[in-house]
């Protein structure tokens, strides 16, 4: 049971989490030890917690399951572990996530509370809803977001959370698409939403964040604000690997077929991969070291 309850926790997607790790680096943080621990901590405690929504979600979704030919081996879906087992470990993720959040500071445990509340939303009523199920999903990253900035007590900047709800709006359409396309006449059954998509709606929809994502980055890069705030002007030399980016993201979803998964995606594919490595890698070098 215990590798069932692993597998549950659904590790892999704890990369998203990362992003709790953007306000420290981009404040001119990363080198103050006491922050980095806290911002560490902040991270941690947002994967136990969302791990207690992925849980739910597998609850709520089981009988679904059954019915995808990916998701049918997940361990409730496959009777690995019981509802009741599952129940229990959520308890058990929400009470150590939260008392831990509270120990941090009270505005980082009230974003907490606020990111859990959304996705419970989420997992039983908004997902259902067609492009409000999209945005849910960008919401949250934008609230994991403030969360990075709560926990280290720094301002959040609004062109970091504009850029964040961007980039998940482009991420969660793709992914949209990629279950459209992918389960074909099944896909209904498996999220009612997709019943009120089509490629096409899809492709529109991603073709109106993509130029979004990119021009907003750049104009983040340009601006004399943000030059004045970090301290360098030099932050325009991130723009190739941004750029790059969703581009292969894009070839991947249209002609690999892939996407339904982006963290797999960056696990899986060397030059995502390579490209989010050498993005990070140039903007730490360029907001500390030039």
């Amino acid at each position: 049971m215990l590798s069932g309850l692993v597998r549950l926790a659904r590790p892999t997607q704890w990369l998203k989490n990362g992003i709790l790790l953007a306000p420290l680096i981009f404040a001119g943080e990363l080198t103050d030890t006491t922050k980095l621990a806290t911002a560490l901590e902040a991270t941690i405690l947002f994967c136990l917690l969302s791990s207690a929504v992925y849980v739910f979600n597998d609850i709520i979704d089981r009988e679904k399951d059954k019915l995808h030919p990916l998701k049918k081996g997940r361990p409730i879906a496959s009777g690995q572990v019981s509802a009741a087992q599952a129940a229990i470990f959520i308890l058990i993720l929400m009470i150590v996530g939260l008392a831990f959040a509270w120990n941090i500071n009270a505005q980082f445990f009230s974003i907490t509370a606020v990111f859990l509340i959304l996705n419970l939303l989420y997992t039983v009523w908004l997902k259902h809803i067609v492009i409000v199920d999209s945005m849910a999903v960008a919401v949250s990253f934008v609230l994991r977001a403030y969360a990075g900035a709560f926990a280290i007590a720094v301002p959040a900047s609004k062109w970091m959370l504009i850029n964040t709800l961007l980039l998940a709006l482009f991420l969660a359409f793709g992914k949209r698409r990629h279950e459209l396309v992918f389960l074909e006449e099944t896909a209904t059954a498996h999220r009612k939403a997709l019943m009120s998509y089509s490629p096409y709606l899809l492709d529109q929809l991603i073709g109106v964040v993509t130029p979004a994502v990119v021009v907003m980055y750049m104009l983040y890069s340009f601006s004399t604000e943000v030059s004045h705030k970090l301290g360098t002007e030099n932050l325009f030399l991130t723009i190739p690997f941004v750029v790059y980016g969703i581009f292969r993201y894009l070839y991947l979803i249209h002609k690999e077929e892939k996407g339904g998964s982006p963290t797999r995606v960056l696990i899986s594919d060397l030059p995502i991969l390579l490209t989010v490595v050498l993005w990070l890698l140039t903007a730490v070098i360029v907001l500390y070291y030039v």
